[in-house]
């Protein structure tokens, strides 16, 4: 995969107090901008690097369009069983934190929880609200709906949306298990990343307007993206449908009919679901514990220095970007800059010796 240009390193915490003010200026309340800003920035320090700053002007766009609702009505309801988790247009940093506080809170007393979510606004790297699950114990699964943007070759154009998904578990003695993927060979925040600084693609990422392949990142945002393990990921993708999409539908989805991916990125209101499980539900924490020390030493042992579970690199690179500062790379630090002066919020971020 290709790699961003170096930057300057900044603290973790100047860098989430000057995004909580942007979100603010935005009209954000202050609880739920420092939300927000405390996981895309965990999301940059964790190597999600499409997903964390990044983000910041496409999501003040969305705020400042109505898109995203800064202030919105959030509320629950319990059918059957399961919950509908109404976003009412929240950002996906904001709703996120308040769907894991309500599973982990059911988990006291029920082995699973499955969260259907409504009008939610771009979830960023999945992976970063699993964390928060696996943290407290729990093994937690997300995904979320997005418009089409997955096609085969041979396709009149998109068919169905890169759907990513994620989940988390608890390992014990380590890190947890975190693991984050879309259904296309690549996030489509990689191809913006690549056009905003000029570079190509691989091959085998995405198709131009035309349906023909293209390492041209301008063209590539044109077209459809490919799916990861062809039809696997077709199929991976329609799984996710399913389970964020069909199961969160209302009247008003089916009237809104299908969604386009704006040229920011980041798609604006969709659905998702969210499924929490207690380990200790079926046997003891204990017998849980044994089982998954079991198995990942099994597989560590095998990859030899090669072997390393998933979401393991990205808590290294946690660690180290928490003690040595988070490197912005120029393309990005000069949007961030240019945002805040058309904001009236100045990046003041001091820079790590």
């Amino acid at each position: 995969m290709a790699q961003t240009t170096p930057g300057t390193r900044y603290r973790p915490n100047e860098l989430e107090s000057w995004t909580a003010a942007i979100l603010e200026r935005s009209r954000v309340p202050q609880s739920d901008a420092r939300t927000a800003a405390a996981l895309l920035v965990r999301s940059d320090l964790r190597g999600w690097r499409t997903h964390g700053l990044t983000r910041v002007a496409s999501y003040v766009q969305r705020l400042e369009t109505g898109e995203f609702n800064a202030r919105p009505d959030m509320r629950h309801v319990q059918r059957a069983g399961v919950f509908v988790f109404e976003a009412d247009g929240a950002i996906g940093h904001v709703a996120a934190p308040a769907v894991v506080a309500l599973g982990l809170e059911q988990l006291k007393h029920q082995a699973a929880v499955f969260v259907a979510v409504r009008d939610i606004g771009h979830l960023g790297a999945l992976g970063v609200h699993a964390i928060a699950a696996a943290e407290a114990g729990m093994f937690c699964m997300l995904g979320q709906h997005t418009p089409p943007l997955l096609a085969m070759q041979g396709f009149k154009g998109p068919a169905i949306g890169h759907n990513p998904l994620a989940f988390g578990c608890p390992v014990p003695g380590a890190d947890p298990l975190i693991f984050d993927m879309a259904c296309s060979v690549a996030a489509r925040g990689h191809i913006l990343l690549a056009a905003r600084e000029g570079r190509p693609i691989p091959e085998g990422w995405a198709l131009d307007s035309d349906g023909a392949p293209t390492t041209d990142a301008e063209r590539a945002l044109a077209g459809p993206l490919l799916p990861t393990g062809g039809h696997k990921g077709i199929g991976m993708s329609m799984m996710i449908e399913l389970l964020a999409g069909a199961f969160s539908a209302s009247a008003a989805s089916l009237e809104r009919g299908p969604t386009t991916m704006a040229s920011g990125g980041a798609g604006g209101r969709e659905s998702a679901f969210f499924w929490f499980v207690n380990p200790a539900a079926f046997a003891s924490r204990e017998v849980f514990n044994a089982y998954m020390s079991q198995w990942t030493g099994t597989y560590l042992e095998a990859g030899g220095d090669e072997g390393r579970l998933p979401g393991h690199r990205g808590a290294d690179l946690e660690r180290a970007a928490l003690d040595k500062g988070l490197d912005v790379p120029p393309a990005i630090e000069r949007e961030l800059r240019a945002l805040g002066e058309r904001l009236g919020v100045p990046f003041e971020a001091h820079p790590v010796s």
